[in-house]
């Protein structure tokens, strides 16, 4: 995710414990993470939908039992390429999302 780093108001993992310590920020806001193993963004509830339908991941949970409709997890099988997805998530997390 080094790739992003360098994008005006995109701040690295801030490490340490708990929910958030592996991810991207945009203004503060975790747009990106790594959870588990698995690369974690947030999308408007529409897109999550259709990469979910399609096969490329799950709703990501929270470890809650309830699937959060913004929050998608990449399936590592997957074929897409993380970085695009990414920069969609940043853009989602800059409109104000």
């Amino acid at each position: 995710m080094d790739e992003l780093v360098g994008i005006p108001g995109v701040t690295p993992p801030r490490g340490g414990s708990g929910f958030g310590r592996s991810a991207l920020r945009c203004e503060n806001k975790i747009f990106a993470m790594l959870v588990r193993g698995r690369l974690v963004l947030k999308l408007p509830a529409d897109r999550v939908d259709t990469l979910v339908t399609g096969g490329d991941g799950v709703h990501f949970d929270a470890n809650k039992g309830t699937p959060m409709k913004e929050w998608f997890s990449l399936d590592p099988e997957s074929g897409l390429a993380w970085l695009p997805l990414a920069r969609e998530a940043l853009e989602f997390s800059r409109a104000g999302r």
